[in-house]
């Protein structure tokens, strides 16, 4: 008989709201009013077990489609008001449900009917009108370049004259253009220790372009992979929103309709998206990124491991916030654009909890400056480090000493 005491599995906590499960043997359901996730197979596994009461669930979040989840599990959910969303390493939504209560149904018939008047092209204007601006904002403050943002805004004033869809389009494209240009040669940086391990083409943000897929799909390096999977968590949480009030996420105002994505939501990611990147931004200016974060495949497409996609998943709570106040005026501006009544209804505001926010000539808000990431790592050796130090306590100490013999050996060489 083996001797060898079985290792207890580690806790599995919500961090920020958000619980991120991966690996095969994932698992989600319900054990007499409790929710228990189990997380991965053999020695490294997690569990957890949470009440009804004070568990401090907003999100769960499973990476990958490996893994079962149960129908109780999910009304479970429902009834804390939480919900689920699957993601793929890659940047794709695979599912999201979230709290299910009935909705107006005369909002989605105005939601339809928004093509047939300007009200679609007027709240396409709105949203692209608060990217531009905030891209502006980013390469400004970011990549000091106040010509670059200047052009944007150039292209901004431009879209009170947009008379179509593709005129918008085209004016959009033309700020992405400049704005993706300044990203191009942005550096990337890796631990010392990591860099004989680091591909030429990942020690810079290069082109949106992947050239696997001429799209943003399919990253190549670290950071669009990154961001990709940002916008996968930005595009759960739009569509979330808008089926909480009631909209249906796949009839767009600018995106045209596909049958592989839901085009409002899109939409809805627009004014949002600069804030993405300034939070992308702030991770790579604090510190390194670690090799180990990423795997590359056979065909170069770069992927993200599970640990760094967990706390990218933590930002859940960021874009949910962020895109309530464009979600609800949305809402607005279809619900008092198709009404006749003589006293119109007014909607509530669930996501911001708050009717002052009602419409008063422009229905969006200015982007807002976005959380700090919490990730950091030692530039030489790539431990992870709390606090804003840029070297790990050894890694320190050996500086230091080099610093002393440098210091010695110029001394007598004067």
């Amino acid at each position: 008989m083996s001797s060898e005491l079985q290792v207890p599995p580690e806790p599995i906590l919500p961090r920020n709201g958000v619980i991120t499960i991966f690996g095969y043997g994932a698992s989600i359901s319900v054990d007499r009013g409790h929710l228990v996730l189990n997380d991965r197979v053999g020695p490294n596994r997690r569990h957890g077990r949470f009440p009804k009461i004070g568990h401090g669930i907003k999100r769960v979040v499973a990476i990958g489609s490996e893994g079962s989840v149960s129908l109780a599990a999910l009304r479970w959910l429902s009834d804390q008001n939480a919900s689920f969303v699957m993601l793929e390493r890659d940047g794709a939504v695979l599912a999201t449900t979230g709290p299910v209560s009935p909705s107006d149904v005369r909002l989605r018939r105005a939601q339809a009917l928004a093509h047939q008047s300007d009200l679609a092209l007027r709240v396409a204007r709105e949203l692209i009108a608060q990217k531009l601006y905030g891209q502006a904002h980013v390469i400004e403050n970011h990549f000091q370049n106040p010509i670059g943002a200047e052009s944007i805004r150039e292209v901004r004033t431009k879209l009170s004259s947009a008379q179509s869809s593709d005129q918008i389009r085209l004016l959009e494209s033309r700020g992405a253009h400049i704005y993706w240009s300044a990203w191009h040669k942005l550096p990337v940086t890796f631990p010392r220790n990591d860099l004989s391990r680091v591909p030429i083409h990942w020690q810079t943000f290069g082109s949106r372009m992947s050239p696997l897929t001429t799209s943003p799909r399919l990253a190549v390096n670290p950071a669009n992979a990154m961001l990709n999977y940002l916008y996968a968590v930005l595009e759960s949480e739009a569509r979330l929103a808008l089926a909480s009030l009631g909209l249906d996420p796949g009839l767009g105002v600018l995106h045209n309709d596909l049958r592989s994505r839901d085009s409002l939501a899109c939409d809805l990611m627009e004014p949002v998206r600069p804030q993405v990147d300034a939070y992308l931004l702030d991770w790579l200016n604090r510190g390194p990124l670690r090799r180990d974060w990423f795997f590359e495949q056979r065909d170069g497409n770069c992927r993200l491991m599970a640990r760094l996609a967990e706390k990218l998943s933590q930002s859940a709570p960021i874009w949910r916030r962020a895109v309530a106040p464009f979600a609800e005026g949305i809402a607005r501006s279809i619900w008092t654009a198709n009404t006749n009544r003589r006293r119109p209804e007014i909607l509530s505001t669930p996501l911001t909890q708050s009717r002052k926010r009602e419409s008063r000539g422009s229905f969006l808000e200015v982007p807002q400056k976005p959380a700090r990431v919490q990730a950091n790592v030692c530039r030489i050796c790539g431990t992870n480090i709390k606090g804003a130090y840029k070297y790990c306590g050894a890694c320190a100490t050996t500086i230091r000493r080099e610093n002393v013999q440098k210091a010695s050996i110029l001394g007598r060489l004067a």
